[in-house]
């Protein structure tokens, strides 16, 4: 009988003995960090380009070491009938495996989501070392020139997108669409992707060269790219998200910029904060229909007049303002998708299949149809509760309290 130490021993022998399989070096493989997809040049072509990380030159020095070229990311481009073939093609010219797992983002031209995106959808959900996590966007560019733009930040230009989404709660120019989420709108019969929007806007990049200011292309938020089914068919200016984003995201702060009560010339900034949504569906006579909800409580930021707490005819006025134009921002967005686009991007089907499943079986195949037709009403509610640091008007010194 062996004893009980040489057991073990074999015993992680074995373990160790499959270590090897599977084995990939990173030396061998080919980082992306971001991938462009365009109309390929011949017809019934689509084009991949990829951005790929050179890691021994990101690192944000303007010196490289000999043999290296400085550039944090190299672009790599070829075309074939599918992005399968696309991507095998890339294999003829690219010294390493082209390896998926650490991609941020997938960008898509706007011509070639207009002719439909399904094969996409099925390609970058199918592929394991695909993450579902992955940022998903539209542009009027070309994709292959957006991800490959240096920006001033970042150094290598996938990571400079990634983080461009993590501030879309604060500025609401754009939804904050990840493949998972188009997977998702696209499979469900009661509701339609949305994508966000991205385009070339000129800037400068450094201020050390003269006559650089607005003359790079940098790429900033510009708004949402709107499907039925997986053909794009409309988009959404960034002023126009404001009243969409409630409805598929949770929403955080919020400004308004009003005329002020006295001098309508002039501005007030109030910050929306404690921001409550809701839509509520119901059913009488068969006949679906939706009541939203709309509450927050707002902080005068900015005021180019005289304003106080104390002075209540005032407040009630930039209230009923902020009502106003909150209600007039819903409305707006639900009859864009009512009757411009025909399009439930804004997840109404969704919400009334979850609380009337029984009678979604009734409607759900013919929703297309009846959603242009839906009721629905919209209630809005704020309060200005506090002006920040200043609880009193703000006066010349001149002028005597």
């Amino acid at each position: 009988m062996f004893p009980k130490y040489i057991i073990l021993f074999l015993s992680c022998l074995l373990l160790l003995s499959g270590c090897k399989t599977g084995k990939r070096e990173l030396s061998d493989l080919a980082l992306v960090m971001a991938v462009g997809l365009d109309k390929g040049e011949k017809e019934g072509t689509i084009k991949v380009t990829t951005q790929i990380a050179r890691p021994a030159d990101a690192r944000g020095s303007t010196g490289a070491p000999s043999g290296q070229t400085g550039d944090p990311i190299w672009s790599a481009s070829a075309e074939g009938e599918t992005i399968f073939q696309a991507i095998r093609n890339l294999s003829t010219f690219s010294s390493r495996r082209v390896f998926w797992a650490h991609n941020l983002i997938i960008v898509i031209n706007e011509d070639l989501a207009k002719e439909g995106i399904s094969d996409i959808i099925d390609f970058f959900t199918r592929n394991p070392e695909l993450r579902m996590r992955t940022w998903v966007v539209v542009t009027p560019n070309p994709a292959n020139q957006v991800v490959s733009t240096m920006t001033g930040l970042e150094v290598v230009p996938g990571e400079a997108l990634d983080k461009l989404f993590r501030y879309t709660p604060i500025s609401v120019q754009a939804p904050r669409t990840q493949m998972i989420d188009l997977q998702s709108a696209y499979l469900n019969e009661s509701t339609q992707p949305i994508l966000a929007r991205v385009h070339f806007v000129k800037r400068g990049v450094s201020n050390k060269k003269a006559g650089q200011a607005g003359s790079y292309n940098q790429v900033e938020l510009a708004g949402a790219g709107i499907f039925r089914e997986d053909k794009l068919v409309g988009t959404l200016k960034p002023v126009e998200v404001r009243g969409m984003i409630p409805f598929i995201e949770p929403i955080d702060t919020g400004v308004h910029i009003l005329s002020c009560p006295d001098d309508k010339s002039k501005k007030m900034t109030v910050e929306l904060k404690n921001q409550k949504f809701s839509v509520t569906p119901s059913y009488q006579n068969n006949n679906p229909s939706f009541k939203i909800s709309y509450q927050t409580k707002g902080s005068v930021v900015e005021a180019a007049c005289p304003f106080a707490l104390e002075e209540r005819d005032k407040v009630k006025a930039l209230e009923k303002m902020i009502e106003k134009e909150k209600k007039k921002e819903f409305e707006k967005i639900v009859k864009k998708a009512q009757i411009e686009f025909k399009s439930d991007f804004l997840e109404l089907g969704k919400v009334f299949n979850n609380k009337y499943p029984v009678e979604w079986r009734k409607i759900g195949p013919s929703w297309e149809t009846i959603f242009p037709t839906v009721a629905v009403e919209v209630h809005t509610k704020a309060t200005i509760n506090d002006t920040v640091l200043l609880k009193k008007q703000t006066k010349p010194g001149s002028v005597k309290n």
